[in-house]
């Protein structure tokens, strides 16, 4: 099959034109090349959605620490949350720690 016959066969004439060239290339540049190609697109995107999770999970977690906010603003409850997360006492007050068995960590390394 020579050069001539080639030319002659109506997908040859189609795919040589030149609008059909010209376009080819800038749909491949666009898709792979340009600074804004498809790639980098689709790149973007899954950020963002990592971005949007992290940000539903930190405004829960806001939530969360406001409410601890509310609750500690009561005197009672800011003393009782003192007395049980740094075990501060009062003057002429003694504190017992009473831990169970089952609580302690043992090393078993049978």
């Amino acid at each position: 099959m020579g050069l001539k016959e080639l030319k002659k066969k109506k997908w040859f004439g189609v795919l040589t034109n030149i609008y059909v060239l010209v376009l080819t290339v800038f749909v491949i540049w666009m898709l792979f090349f340009d600074t804004n190609s498809l790639l980098i697109h689709m790149e973007l995107k899954k950020e963002i959605k990592k971005l949007e999770k992290q940000q539903e999970f930190l405004r829960e977690e806001i939530a969360k620490d406001k409410k601890v906010i509310e609750k500690l603003s009561d005197p009672k409850e800011l003393e009782k949350f003192a007395r049980e997360q740094y075990y501060l006492k009062k003057k002429n007050e003694e504190i017992y720690l009473i831990e169970y068995e089952d609580s302690l960590k043992t090393n078993k390394d049978e």
